[in-house]
């Protein structure tokens, strides 16, 4: 994944999951443009771009030992609550319903005061359901994929981007709680590669600009899903340390 370059934003990562890295790599493999898989279009001769991938959330097939422990979505009312706004929308709107049917209502009366707040009420709502409408649109072209070697984003509603990012390139993960069971599990990247926060968002930690950290937002049970992720991690540095050092560099692992 290059650094921050909005000319070319529609990058996906390759799916070899511990291959040779590069000094332009995200997680252990070069970034290049994207390369959807087709298929045949069921109503005439027409290719589609966006239609098949050949696991989902996954742009490749998983290499041989490689296997998924979990995929999930954003639950997308949390996502409208928290990264886009809903929830200060909401009150920012209560606000000025009430300051308005006070102030009118202080000189015409009650019920000029309540009519005249409807249509910033009207304002506000169609605001919230614009914002949530996004969030929905966001969730639902959303896949987030847990393997044994690898966390994959597969994000983006108008541009696709995967984000390939093997467990030895994550030097922490921050577990965030939110309403309903659900919350952000954020990662840490370990090296100098950035990754560009205005593509990736709203999958990163939010305000982390200047060394963007990707996130599962608004993922149910994040406390499970963090559990599996630890458990991933180490077992997979484990395998590591015995495959480059033996024993001894896999007590010193643990």
């Amino acid at each position: 994944m290059p650094q921050d370059d909005a000319r070319s934003p529609d990058l996906r990562v390759d799916a070899a999951a511990d291959g040779p890295m590069s000094e332009a790599a995200v997680g252990g493999a070069t970034a290049r443009p994207a390369q959807r898989p087709r298929e045949i279009n069921r109503t005439g001769d027409n290719l589609d771009d966006y239609t098949v991938e050949p696991v989902l959330g996954l742009p490749e097939t998983p290499p041989e030992g490689e296997r998924i422990l979990w995929q999930g979505a954003p639950d997308w009312r949390v996502l409208a609550l928290g990264a886009f706004g809903v929830r200060w929308v909401a009150i920012y709107t209560a606000v000025i319903c009430v300051w308005r049917a006070a102030a009118v209502g202080a000189e015409a009366g009650l019920t000029a005061g309540v009519l005249s707040a409807i249509p910033l009420a009207a304002l506000g709502a169609v605001a919230m359901l614009l914002l949530a409408g996004v969030a929905y649109f966001q969730a639902s072209t959303t896949v987030y994929t847990l393997t044994n070697r690898r966390v994959v984003m597969r994000i983006g509603a108008a541009l696709t981007v995967t984000l390939n990012l093997p467990h030895r390139w994550i030097g922490s993960a921050d577990l965030k709680k939110g309403p309903w069971g659900s919350g952000d599990l954020a990662f840490g990247l370990m090296g100098s590669t950035r990754l560009s926060y205005l593509v990736c968002w709203p999958h990163v930690r939010p305000w982390r600009l200047r060394k963007t950290e990707p996130a599962l937002r608004a993922i149910p049970e994040v406390e499970k899903v963090a559990a599996l992720f630890a458990e991933a991690a180490q077992t997979r540095i484990e395998e590591q340390a015995l495959e480059r050092g033996g024993p001894a560099a896999a007590m010193a692992a643990e």
